[in-house]
């Protein structure tokens, strides 16, 4: 869980570079960079993997960073910047489900936990969604939400059935090669059109984003991915949201509801007790005691 929260650390101060910083810049191309960066950034560690291994692991990458990132760039087109982090609360509802249906079996206590994750973090962001919001812009928020849920979840399912699965860090590049190559079409089409030059402040901010961001903390997010239970990981997908807003409070000097962040950040505090108690309830039972013998 450690590593989960280190990953939510980084990514809470991510938002507010963007959002200050890079605004300016053409999504699809910002995003494709910044996945380029972090191939480069672990591609001296690749593993040696089977071929069609390989391949899930470009398709994973696809699907959770590709996919993921260029369509939620694409809904701030089309809505508020209040709306889109509104929106993006229910990605632990369908961790929680897909976890379900992988395992085929149900667990009331992660859908519970997931609904007390999206309340409470949904409760931190609420302004109010404009009755105009384009259910576009809405849909592509929900796809984004849909493929790192699934695309997390997929990076635990390859990885567990590999005989002999390498160290984490050994494969990233595999997947961030997936998710530039989904991206090169409409980064290359915002390079054609726009002809993007960013300043020395932005490439920095840039250069940060793809090593540490779009790199080390997608890493240290799939390798704790693989360490904790379903209905843990579904809480754990919104604890970035308190933690960034109290970082654009503390350091970008934005405005937010101290008494939302609060109550809020109790809801997933609550959310994630909620997923633990299975956990707990496991190792406060006792254990059968073996009959005498004679």
């Amino acid at each position: 869980m450690f590593l989960l929260i280190a990953a939510s650390l980084i990514w809470s101060l991510s938002f507010g570079l963007i959002g200050n910083l890079l605004s300016d810049l053409p999504s699809a191309w910002l995003a494709a960079v910044r996945l380029a960066i972090a191939t480069l950034t672990f591609l001296p560690f690749a593993a040696r993997v089977p071929l069609r291994t390989g391949a899930l692991l470009v398709a994973v990458g696809a699907l959770q960073f590709g996919v993921m990132s260029l369509t939620y760039m694409t809904s701030y087109r089309y809505l508020k910047s209040h709306e889109v982090a509104l929106f993006t609360v229910m990605t632990p509802v369908y961790v929680a489900v897909a976890s379900d249906l992988i395992a085929r079996r149900f667990r009331p206590v992660n859908l519970a936990a997931a609904l007390l994750a999206v309340s409470g973090a949904g409760l931190i962001v609420w302004r109010g969604v404009s009755s105009e919001a384009p259910l576009i812009g809405f849909l592509l928020v929900e796809i984004s939400n849909l493929c790192f849920a699934l695309g997390q979840l997929a990076y635990r399912e390859v990885m567990a059935r590999m005989p002999l699965p390498p160290n984490d860090h050994r494969v990233c590049s595999w997947l961030y090669l997936g998710g530039f190559a989904a991206l090169v079409p409409f980064g290359l089409r915002d390079t054609l059109v726009i002809a993007p030059a960013p300043t020395m402040l932005q490439a920095s901010v840039l250069l940060y984003l793809g090593v540490v961001v779009s790199g080390v903390s997608y890493f240290l997010w799939n390798r704790g991915a693989r360490r904790v239970s379903g209905g843990v990981l579904a809480v754990m997908n919104n604890l970035k949201i308190p933690l960034g807003v109290a970082v654009s409070l503390c350091l970008f000097r934005e405005t937010a509801s101290a008494t939302g962040l609060l109550a809020g950040s109790l809801l997933i505090a609550a959310a994630l007790i909620t997923a633990l108690l299975p956990r707990w309830t496991a190792r406060r039972t006792p254990r059968d005691t073996p009959a005498p013998r004679g």
